[in-house]
């Protein structure tokens, strides 16, 4: 397969648009502002909708309402963007929405610099809001595995109806220039998207999408729905984007099991059956 060369950041862009993002949301924050650059030109090309937020917070809400109508919605930001979205991302897992978010990691913590680092591996594997949600986490080490990565996250996100952190990826991978290769996405056997609002139609109820459930009873069946779904995303976990070529083979991948996420193998990962 020929190689191609792209800089880390538009080369995110592209593997959402071919993934088929419906739609990207974000703001713009050094080092990561050539995705949403990149998506303002060509995913509106595609038939997609780009929109500049007025802030993270808006931007993060704003994918909460388009994953909430079906639509692939996707967000990117570095570090204290992604601090300035943990309340939205909290309110997505509660509700159960599918969603990608990409975080370019730079130095903290507060607003710290604009210097690329590593330094959110704890605010992604732990989770940086309330009760104990969990989020699937990937971790490439390469511009072709970011690539392989955001192209798999949309179909991990749809079958477990959950959002996938793009994350603990050094701000320099997004930077960089590297060869690489546009791998077909394997197929999943997706779950239809009959919880979304689009409208009653011929449904004899209608569709309601809510993190808020004041009724005790109703927030204990919620919660034990989601610990079994947790609990089967971890079984699962090995099931996860392939390697790139440029990772070597591993008997033992090493993977964050951490309480407040999930996170698929890093740096190397499982090879698909």
């Amino acid at each position: 397969m020929e190689k191609e060369l792209w800089k880390g950041n538009e080369a995110i862009a592209q593997a959402a648009i071919r993934a088929g993002c419906d739609c990207f949301f974000g703001y713009p924050i050094t080092p990561q502002s050539e995705v949403p650059e990149y998506m303002s030109a060509h995913l509106p090309k595609a038939g997609g909708v780009f929109l500049q937020s007025e802030s993270e917070v808006a931007a993060i809400n704003m994918v909460y309402g388009a994953a909430g109508a079906g639509m692939r919605a996707m967000t990117s930001s570095s570090s204290p963007g992604v601090s300035l979205k943990q309340e939205g991302i909290c309110y997505i897992a509660g509700a159960e929405l599918p969603c990608v978010i990409v975080n370019r990691v730079r130095g903290g913590p507060g607003l710290g610099s604009i210097q690329p680092a590593q330094g959110d591996y704890y605010q992604a594997t732990r989770g940086g809001g309330n009760g104990d949600y969990r989020t699937l986490v990937l971790s490439p080490s390469n511009v072709q595995e970011a690539v392989d990565f955001v192209q798999e996250a949309f179909d991990i996100a749809d079958q477990y109806r959950n959002p996938v952190m793009v994350v603990v990826m050094d701000g320099l991978i997004g930077q960089m220039m590297e060869p690489i290769e546009w791998r077909p996405v394997p197929k999943r056997n997706l779950p239809p998207k009959d919880w979304a609002t689009t409208g009653r139609k011929d449904r004899d109820h209608n569709n309601i999408i809510n993190s808020c459930i004041c009724i005790r009873e109703e927030r204990d069946r919620h919660n034990d729905h989601l610990a079994e779904k947790y609990a089967l995303m971890e079984r699962t976990r090995s099931a996860g984007p392939r390697r790139s070529a440029r990772t070597p083979k591993s008997s033992s991948l090493p993977t964050a099991r951490l309480p407040g996420s999930l996170s698929l193998p890093l740096r190397r990962c499982a090879p698909r059956g």
